[in-house]
């Protein structure tokens, strides 16, 4: 098996990887303004750094502010790798395994680096005329920022002609926009998010909406400006999303994970997916690989589900005639089934 698992490894720089969900290769590097480079300055931007990096891994406000983290508030160098300053910003990088053991030993679950890539819609109106916020635009700039901040993988429309159109507030606006969704496809995106921003009394302000699956969430935002706005509107979707992903302390199980389909390529979408929850490669058969991990069924279904996976039911799964029959043993872990 071991020897399996590293051929595995080893095959998988030579391939390329599809999928849709993001793995954040920048999840732990967190970017804080500054006003000067003096030392209480930079302790102070040390300390939001650390809050903000809390709140971007558990999806918690309240995480940062747990008692169990008093003395890691009160030196966060503990876990910082590095930092530096770039322009009016402290660029703190945080060890990612000091960081997690960290933040479990104070009993906090963990969102990992593998989330739902996200399509934005964004409108700014005024009293010109609406327009969509494109990739390659100055104003896009903020929207990744934030995003960034936040935690989120973010993709842009290219806001050409016909985009242009398209992206109305009737569009944005309504339940199910169905024309957003043909044209989201293009940009192989888990989840849409509609945004129409506005200022109104020399206040910025936004209605959003998010749609990943068959869940929808919705909401309010205000800001002083264009930036605080696009942080305010990725926090408010990084709080809806996260508990679709984070488990609650006590609320994971053992289980017994099959996926059928799988290739080379596949199994590194997973062992990337899996690696957050900790689990263990215990058999390969074929293009069929069974993990045993430690977690609830929800989260772990969400997961798969950013991969596209579907649920098989145990009374589909075939019967393998080559197989010695199964010892009559009562199982202890639930088993969950799935395939591409």
């Amino acid at each position: 098996m071991r020897l399996i698992a590293r051929l595995l490894v080893l095959c998988l720089p030579l391939l390329s990887l599809p999928g849709l969900a993001a793995t954040l290769g920048d999840l732990y590097q967190v970017r804080e303004p500054v006003a000067s480079q003096q030392p209480e300055e930079r302790d102070a931007a040390l300390a939001r750094a650390l809050e903000t990096l809390v709140l971007r891994l558990t999806g918690s406000r309240d995480a940062a502010q747990s008692p169990a983290l008093a003395e890691l508030r009160k030196d966060p160098q503990q876990i910082v790798s590095q930092y530096g300053y770039e322009g009016d910003s402290l660029l703190v990088d945080f060890d990612p395994l000091s960081t997690d053991r960290h933040l479990r030993q104070a009993g906090l679950a963990l969102w990992g680096a593998n989330r739902p890539a996200i399509v934005a819609w964004w409108l700014n109106e005024g009293i010109g005329g609406a327009s969509l916020v494109g990739d390659g635009q100055d104003s896009a700039a903020a929207l990744r920022r934030a995003a960034q901040h936040r935690g989120l993988p973010l993709r842009l429309p290219l806001a050409d002609l016909g985009e242009q159109l398209l992206a109305t507030p009737d569009s944005l606006g309504a339940k199910d926009p169905e024309a957003l969704r043909a044209a989201s496809e293009r940009y192989a995106a888990d989840a849409l998010l509609a945004v129409q921003a506005r200022e109104v009394d020399g206040q910025w302000q936004a209605q959003w909406r998010l749609w990943l699956g068959d869940g929808r969430e919705q909401g309010k935002a205000l800001g002083a400006d264009p930036n605080a706005l696009a942080d305010a509107v990725f926090l408010a979707v990084s709080e809806r999303l996260a508990p679709r992903f984070v488990v609650a302390p006590g609320a994971a199980s053992s289980l017994t994970l099959e996926v059928q389909g799988v290739d080379l390529a596949r199994y590194a979408e997973l062992q990337r997916t899996l690696e957050p929850l900790g689990a263990q490669l215990s058999r390969v058969q074929g293009d069929r690989v069974v993990y045993r991990i430690n977690a609830s069924a929800e989260q772990l279904r969400a997961q798969l589900g950013l991969l596209r996976l579907q649920e098989v039911a145990a009374d589909s799964v075939p019967v393998d005639a080559g197989q010695p029959p199964a010892p009559q043993v009562i199982p202890r872990t639930e088993t969950l089934r799935f395939r591409w």
